[in-house]
């Protein structure tokens, strides 16, 4: 709005020069009125039609404008000659307005054509050469002068485009660096479980075993108490052990770069080594975005982590669908089922598992399956895989 307003002050300047210039010297006769009339027909034309080009023009339009300009021009240069000064409006305006640079040129020919006109219809032939010289002057010059601008312009946009594909390419490495960042932060996490707690624990274990196994040696109520306390320690570290390990599972980072489906099978590979629950996987789906892949695979650890932790089953199954316009992670297990589990109730599992679908936009579904055991599915929208992201991992 701030430049139609410079450009209406500009036209309403030139307009009125031409109106002074033609003031200064009385009587008035008919040139001056012709004059006066052109210099309002050059307003009309300007705010009826010209200005609706602004800020660009279509290229219709845009030739009318310059049609109509051009004959103003003619017909006010034809009774006076010093109207050929609008000419230092209208040349910018049809290069700024332009909608290619083979248009503005047209235009710009155009407006050099009317001055030639206007002034051979004032003064004959030696008007004739009179206007060509101003117009080779004044044409070339701005055509000179536009296509030097129109150079700098397409400069300045084609670094503008570089700027954001460079700041694009520097939010996606950082993302990259933070990802891996928390990639190696979870694997260090894991290990220093697995050697420090998940051993302790292993050891604690071994020892309340050879305690009780010296104590079915000896008789007494003292004895029988002493067994009962070491049997509910190792009943404690199996248990402490089993979280520990599901941690370190849950934790250990699982490498999504050759495809979801093979990072799923994987995990079912290593989680049944681990546990001994067999683990079958279905994921039919390809070309996902990135990220949506690490949320359905930490969602499908997460899973299993409750599996090992709470279920009791012995098969687990992982299955990965496309609906429409979602893709679906469900995990199912054989196991006791869910109970009165809630997520966030008794852990961070589940919490986690429903607080990453929110983040993708999607919904997270707990509870007991349709044939026993437990379900838990995930439904997620499906990203545009041609513009991917890096994830979390």
């Amino acid at each position: 709005m701030l430049t139609a307003r410079w450009w209406d002050l500009a036209a309403i300047v030139a307009a009125s020069v031409i109106v002074v210039l033609t003031l200064i010297d009385p009587p008035y006769g008919p040139t001056e009125w012709g004059a006066w009339a052109a210099a309002g027909a050059f307003l009309v034309v300007y705010f009826a039609a010209a200005r609706r080009l602004l800020p660009v023009g279509e290229l219709r339009p845009y030739l009318v404008v310059a049609i109509l300009f051009a004959a103003v021009l003619a017909v006010g240069t034809a009774f006076e000659p010093a109207f050929a000064i609008v000419q230092a409006f209208i040349y910018p305006f049809v290069w700024t307005t332009a909608p290619t640079t083979r248009s503005a040129i047209t235009a710009n020919l155009l407006v050099a054509a009317a001055i030639v006109v206007g002034y051979a219809a004032r003064s004959g032939p030696m008007g004739l050469l009179t206007g060509l010289g101003v117009a080779v002057l004044t044409v070339g010059f701005s055509i000179a002068l536009g296509l030097w601008i129109t150079r700098i312009a397409q400069y300045g946009e084609e670094r503008a485009r570089l700027l954001d594909e460079l700041q694009a390419a520097q939010g996606q490495l950082a993302a990259m660096h933070r990802d891996a960042g928390m990639t190696e932060e979870r694997g260090r996490l894991a290990r220093e479980i697995h050697d420090t707690i998940a051993q302790s624990l292993t050891g604690l274990v071994m020892v309340a075993q050879r305690a009780g196994n010296r104590l079915e040696a000896v008789d007494g109520a003292a004895a029988a108490s002493a067994r009962g306390d070491i049997e509910l320690m190792e009943q404690m570290a199996r248990e402490a052990l089993t979280e520990a390990r599901g941690l370190v599972a849950a934790l250990a980072p699982v490498e999504a770069e050759a495809g979801l489906a093979e990072a799923l099978r994987r995990l079912a590979v290593s989680f049944e080594r681990e546990t001994g629950v067999a683990v079958s996987v279905s994921a039919d789906v390809s070309g996902l975005d990135r990220e949506l892949e690490v949320v359905l695979l930490r969602s499908a650890q997460e899973a299993l982590a409750n599996v090992r932790k709470h279920a009791r089953a012995s098969t687990a199954t992982i299955e990965v669908a496309a609906t429409g316009d979602d893709v679906v992670l469900t995990v199912t297990d054989d196991g006791i089922g869910p109970g009165e589990a809630q997520p966030g109730e008794h852990g961070f599992g589940l919490a986690g598992i429903r607080d990453r679908a929110a983040l993708a936009g999607g919904t997270f579904d707990f509870g007991p399956g349709a044939a026993g055991g437990t379900r838990l599915r995930v439904v997620v929208p499906r990203a545009d895989a041609a513009s991917p992201t890096g994830g979390a991992a």
